[in-house]
């Protein structure tokens, strides 16, 4: 008669109570680091610290001078004013004659048929005394400036700006210099009011900033097709994977690892100055710098993306009997294909970025326009042309993207 003996029934794992986690937890905290330890990462802090107020003081941070900036309100003002619609202005002039040193103390007026006038109060201003400007009857919102005339004495200079309000009017007051200043002789105010005439359309600013923009993006365009085009092959030639296997391959490997850190450590701002030197003033200087610096970023990119290939298929080929030739072309290439696409994809949305700065340089694109406007300190037009940086960079960012997304 056979004996059926069933094996003991296991129990399925306990889950661990909170108390015993709270005891687990308390056992972790009383396991101390030793005092020696606790002492190297006090000095580590102490020394970071000490590490940070240096820079602060190096680099003489203060918060101050950010928010208490002069130029601070226009160029934020210009950023939400910026030049993409005009109108065609039409001067209107006017002068009014002022005695210095005699005369009457009444105003000074001038006016035409169509309602426009311009007044000096008082027509016979004095040392010290103040000088009021209004004017009526002009175009509304309309930029203008009155100048100060004397042929005789060869003056010709920017008395005071003014602005037409919603009504067409301006008013403004100044004081008036002693003697040494304007001797005492018979002077003309001229009044210059832009008034805006026709419909609005698209400013000269946003034409010129459109054609650079598209210079910006060809030029990081022709810099990534070159870039790529010499890179892709020495990224092979810079894979341990495919280079170790003899010492003239380490020696290989070795030397174009070492032109990939050459090109990729100096800043692409740098290769532009030495280009610009080199071939001139130009987009050609900067397609050229994007070249150089492109060769080292993806050439390590590209050889690093060999180098995590499966090995599976490639000791698949080889067990075949394939040569070295061979084993890349079918057991590395396709495996490499998508990871050079969304490389190359990203490192021309990349080249964008850096080829509006090359314009700071002289090594074209729109950073050429952006350094101009800024140092003539028009504002208004800087802020065009950094709103399309922005825009443009944007749509690059996304685009490129999504194409990878879709590769990888």
């Amino acid at each position: 008669m056979a004996t059926i003996v069933t094996p003991p029934t296991q129990e399925p794992p306990r889950e661990p109570s909170r108390r015993e986690d709270a005891a687990s937890a308390r056992a972790a905290l009383a396991g101390r680091e030793s005092p020696r330890r606790q002492i190297v990462r006090l000095l580590i802090l102490v020394v970071a610290i000490a590490v940070l107020v240096q820079g602060w003081m190096v680099t003489d941070i203060n918060l101050g001078k950010l928010a208490n900036a002069a130029n601070a309100g226009p160029i934020l003002g210009a950023l939400l004013r910026p030049d993409i619609v005009s109108r065609d202005v039409a001067p209107v002039e006017m002068t009014v004659p002022v005695v210095v040193g005699a005369g009457s103390s009444s105003p000074a007026t001038a006016s035409d048929q169509s309602g426009q006038s311009f007044r000096v109060n008082p027509g016979s201003p004095v040392p010290g005394g103040a000088v009021a400007f209004d004017g009526a009857g002009f175009a509304p919102n309309a930029d203008g400036q009155i100048r100060i005339q004397n042929a005789t004495r060869k003056i010709d200079n920017l008395w005071l700006r003014v602005r037409t309000d919603d009504k067409g009017a301006f008013h403004g007051d100044t004081g008036w210099p002693d003697y040494a200043t304007l001797p005492p002789d018979i002077y003309q105010f001229k009044l210059i009011i832009n008034a805006p005439t026709g419909q609005p359309h698209l400013s000269d600013t946003f034409t010129q900033s459109i054609g650079r923009i598209c210079e910006t993006i060809l030029l990081a365009l022709m810099g990534t097709f070159f870039g790529v085009l010499i890179s892709v092959p020495l990224s092979f030639l810079g894979a341990r994977n495919l280079m170790g296997g003899s010492a003239v391959g380490r020696g290989i490997y070795s030397v174009v690892r070492v032109i990939f850190t050459i090109t990729r450590s100096i800043e692409v701002l740098i290769v532009g100055v030495v280009m610009v030197v080199i071939v001139g003033i130009g987009s050609y200087a900067g397609v050229l710098a994007l070249v150089v610096h492109s060769i080292g970023s993806l050439g390590k990119l590209y050889s690093e993306a060999i180098e995590n290939i499966e090995t599976g298929p490639v000791e698949a080929i080889t067990a075949t009997g394939a040569n070295r030739f061979q084993t890349v072309l079918f057991g590395v290439i396709p495996q490499i294909v998508p990871a050079f696409l969304a490389t190359t994809i990203y490192w021309w949305d990349h080249n964008v970025r850096m080829s509006t700065v090359l314009g700071l340089v002289g090594a074209g694109g729109i950073g050429f326009l952006l350094v101009q406007y800024i140092n003539l300190l028009q504002y208004n037009q800087a802020a065009t042309v950094l709103w399309m940086i922005v825009i443009v960079v944007t749509v690059m960012d996304f685009a490129s993207a999504a194409i990878r997304s879709r590769l990888v």
